[in-house]
C-alpha cells in the first residue's frame, strides 16, 4: 500500500473572485495543513502575481469565470512556469475551454474532503 500524500505545508495560489468563498477556501486549505502564498481576486491582479519574480508555489486553485473574465492567462503562465493547478467552477466542465479540458475541475459547491482529493490528485499525476 503506497504512502498518503501528505498536503502539510503545501504552498498554494487561490484565484478567486468571491471574497467569502476565497476566505471560505483559506480556511479549508489551513485545515489541511496547507499554506496560502496568495490570492488574486481578478485576473488583472493573478496575472501581476504570477510574473512576480517571488512567485513560488507548489500548485494552484483557479476560479474559472473572474467577474465575467475568464482567467485562462494564468493558467497559461502557470502551466509555462511548470506550476500545476485545477480549475473550480460552478458552471460544470461544458464552461471549460477545449485547450483546457486536461485540467481537473473541482464543481462548486464543494467541501473539505472533494478539495483534498482533488489536490491529491493533481499533485500525484504532475509528479
Amino acid at each position: 500500500m503506497s504512502k498518503p500524500v501528505s498536503l502539510a505545508g503545501l504552498r498554494l495560489f487561490l484565484v478567486e473572485d468571491e471574497a467569502m468563498v476565497a476566505m471560505m477556501l483559506e480556511d479549508m486549505l489551513a485545515d489541511l495543513g496547507c499554506i496560502v502564498v496568495d490570492v488574486a481576486g481578478s485576473l488583472t491582479d493573478g496575472l501581476v502575481m504570477v510574473d512576480k519574480a517571488s512567485f513560488a508555489v507548489d500548485v494552484a486553485v483557479l476560479d474559472v469565470n473572474l467577474g465575467g473574465e475568464k482567467v485562462y492567462p494564468v493558467a497559461e503562465k502557470l502551466a509555462a512556469k511548470s506550476v500545476p493547478f485545477m480549475f473550480s467552477t460552478g458552471y460544470g466542465l461544458a464552461g471549460i475551454a477545449p485547450d483546457f479540458k486536461q485540467v481537473p475541475v473541482l464543481a462548486k459547491p464543494f467541501g473539505p474532503r472533494a478539495l483534498e482529493d482533488m489536490l491529491i490528485s493533481v499533485l500525484t499525476t504532475t509528479t
